[in-house]
């Protein structure tokens, strides 16, 4: 059995799973052939089953068991994180509307609200502000709940505390991993993590063949585009690269691998993904073979 990606897929593969042989949740953004022709959903159920039939749907990971509470307070803490980030950006941009500087943090702290609501003169701006600082103040404590759940429930899982030991791998960002990922074997090799998390590197290329005195030859050189891949986990790429760009200002072994990489006259945004790279793999051989982290292994690498 299958069916696309969608608001009740979770539920829906829980509920079918038990009685089928396979049960394929596939990516309807890969599923080209659905949007040709025309449309209904006996003729989309026959594309979708000749589909299966050939063995041409992308399917999309739906999960271990005993994850599900994790799972869910991993997205309640990032979804608030983002209403966070998106209410600080609507706090500065209305003083900013009324040409009023605030660069810096200072503007979002308690202690200093009152000397920053005296520098807007409207009295309904100002009103609007006081709303906008409330609904800070409240995405802030909630965030703190689920925080503090969010590392209570990660603490009963082995792979906490391994993943842990990579430098700049905190608390927070070993539940996400594991909330993320769910489990290390579902990537046969890191490459296969790099794709997921948006590492992955794809080449574009045409004209590999040209005519040379009326005979087709294969150029020695092939004129390719080389680019990170755009299908990926945003939450994961988020995560790798903030630990890369800590990890590259904090001394340690990761640090002096990013030197390393500068010493090589890499630029330092391509150290940085090199860097983040580096941690996805680490990542997954900590995690899939339950060893602890060895910083001699990556040094001898970055030698």
């Amino acid at each position: 059995m299958t069916f696309e990606e969608g608001t009740s897929a979770a539920w829906l593969h829980d509920l079918l799973k038990p009685h089928v042989t396979n049960l394929v949740v596939c990516d309807p953004r890969k599923n080209a052939l659905l949007q040709d022709g025309s449309k209904s959903d006996r003729i989309d159920a026959r594309k979708l089953a000749e589909l299966l039939r050939g063995g041409q749907l992308s399917p999309v990971y739906h999960g271990e068991h005993g994850l599900r509470t994790l799972k869910e307070l991993a997205r309640s803490y990032l979804t608030i994180s983002q209403d966070l980030v998106r209410v600080m950006v609507r706090v500065k941009a209305l003083y900013r509307s009324w040409a009023i500087p605030c660069s810096g943090k200072q503007v979002y702290a308690v202690r200093h609200r009152a000397l920053w609501l005296d520098k807007i003169a409207e009295a309904g701006v100002r009103r609007r502000a006081e709303f906008y600082y409330q609904q800070l103040d409240a995405l802030r404590s909630l965030r703190q709940q689920v925080r503090q759940d969010l590392l209570i429930e990660s603490a009963r899982h082995p792979a906490t505390r391994r993943l842990r030991q990579i430098p700049s791998i905190g608390p927070i960002r070993a539940a996400l991993l594991i909330a993320l990922l769910q489990t290390p074997h579902r990537f046969r090799t890191k490459r296969q993590l790099w794709a997921y998390s948006g590492f992955g590197i794809e080449t574009h290329g045409s004209g590999e063949h040209r005519y040379v005195d009326g005979e087709l030859r294969a150029q020695k050189k092939k004129a390719s585009v080389r680019g990170l891949n755009r299908n990926y986990n945003r939450d994961l790429k988020n995560l790798f690269k903030g630990a890369a760009t800590q990890a590259s200002a904090i001394s340690g072994p990761l640090q002096e691998f990013y030197t390393a990489l500068l010493a090589k006259g890499i630029r330092p945004d391509m150290a940085r993904l090199t860097l983040a790279r580096k941690l996805a793999a680490i990542t997954l051989t900590i995690w899939k073979k339950g060893v602890d982290f060895d910083p001699t292994q990556l040094q001898r690498q970055a030698a």
